[in-house]
């Protein structure tokens, strides 16, 4: 990583509620480190009427109570160099119209009620010119560019969104386009890099960062007691249970093979993942949902921990950060293997069969091992936010700003 020489005002936004502090966030986490050496503007994602009328959701109201806390402030300081912009305007929702025309002319009319007030803020702040940052956004973050005119546009691209229906509908047509007319597309995995570059030669990747500060074996007071109260080998994933990304055939394969291991989930499910099915077997075991306070205790009591993901379009780009928060604990791991995974395989045994998973536990728990405990704590920490938010904003410098000197 290299240390930024200037201070840049930068300007994210993203689909991401800032108010949702108990979910990881990539976006969040980079907007706090970026500020620990430039200023930041993090745009909270505005309420739109289906979310203000239905209430379903509950945004709306985690919206009031966050205004409230802040005594109805719109720009709010979250920390030295950080503020937060809660759009006053509400938008429409039109991800119902059909694709095209229409929808382009509702999107744009959206977009400039945002735009609006996050220039304003900008001149609140004081600042003649920022870097923007798009967090992934196809559809809100269209036409931010021509709207905002930054003095550089970036699209952190750290997801692959269009194999959900919700983004698919118009994004398999705006994401293309919006790739193309951005300065630089910024990605977390190779993967997502290499489809990027298909649009914009400046494609980089950045690397991922991951908060690891609770992951630390020589911090956990003991074992959790409904952990202890289940025998060993105790394989174990922490994690959303989802259908969508996690592979519940090939746990239902490693139980029913393996009888005499204990197969342990801890995360919360939806109703995509095959549960019931699951709990018919007695070697599986879901703990449900904890606290990400909770989780390193969990994962310390383990003896082999998994990522048993599916290979769909969803997961095939992804980066894990389980992974890491699993090595920084210094555990052994098998998972499903893709390219991203490429990264981990001097420390992650990589499997693309459910045999050459099983055989991949039984290796470990006869005590072969790719890499010592050690080792795997130090690759894991390489992946800091500070290196990864270093690496997007040298790229940025090196491609638009070495000529171009660093304003107010």
């Amino acid at each position: 990583m290299t240390v930024p020489s200037k201070k840049y005002n930068i300007v994210i936004t993203s689909r991401q509620i800032w108010e949702e502090t108990h979910l990881g966030s990539n976006i969040r986490d980079m907007a706090r480190v970026l500020s620990q050496s430039h200023q930041v503007l993090f745009v909270n994602d505005p309420l739109d009427w289906s979310a203000v009328i239905s209430q379903k959701s509950g945004r709306a109201a985690l919206r009031r109570e966050f205004l409230a806390k802040h005594q109805g402030q719109r720009l709010i300081q979250d920390g030295n160099n950080l503020w937060v912009l809660n759009p006053e305007s509400v938008i429409a929702s039109i991800n119902w119209l059909p694709d095209g025309a229409l929808y382009d002319w509702f999107n744009r009319i959206n977009t400039q009620k945002i735009a609006r007030e996050i220039i304003a803020a900008v001149q609140k702040l004081g600042w003649d010119s920022f870097i923007l940052i798009n967090d992934n956004d196809m559809l809100q973050g269209f036409f931010m560019k021509e709207l905002l005119q930054p003095k550089v546009s970036v699209y952190y691209l750290r997801d692959n969104f269009l194999a959900v229906d919700f983004w698919r509908k118009h994004g398999l047509r705006l994401e293309p386009l919006l790739m193309k007319k951005v300065d630089m597309i910024a990605s977390n995995s190779i993967y997502l890099a290499n489809q990027a570059g298909r649009y914009n030669p400046t494609s980089v990747y950045v690397g991922q960062g991951c908060d690891l500060q609770l992951f630390d074996s020589g911090k956990i007071d003991g074992i959790p007691a409904d952990l202890q109260a289940i025998p060993h080998p105790r394989i174990g994933y922490a994690g959303a249970l989802t259908g969508l990304r996690l592979d519940g055939e090939l746990l239902e394969t490693v139980a029913r093979q393996r009888p005499d291991w204990q197969v342990i989930l801890i995360g919360s499910t939806d109703d995509s993942f095959p549960v019931e099915r699951l709990k018919t077997l007695p070697n599986i075991h879901f703990l449900g949902s904890k606290t990400p306070q909770q989780i390193p205790a969990y994962l310390e009591g383990m003896d082999v921990l998994i990522n048993p993901q599916k290979l769909n379009e969803v997961t095939i780009g992804n980066y894990p950060r389980k992974i890491d928060e699993y090595l920084a604990m210094g555990k052994p791991i098998v998972a499903v293997k893709t390219e991203t995974m490429s990264l981990f395989k001097d420390h992650v045994n990589l499997a693309e069969t459910s045999d050459a998973f099983i055989a991949h536990i039984e290796d470990i728990l006869r005590g072969k091992e790719l890499s010592t405990a050690g080792e795997r704590i130090a690759f894991a920490h390489q992946h800091s936010w500070e290196n990864s938010v270093g690496d997007l904003i040298q790229a940025i410098e090196n491609r638009f700003l070495s000529k171009i000197p660093s304003k107010k």
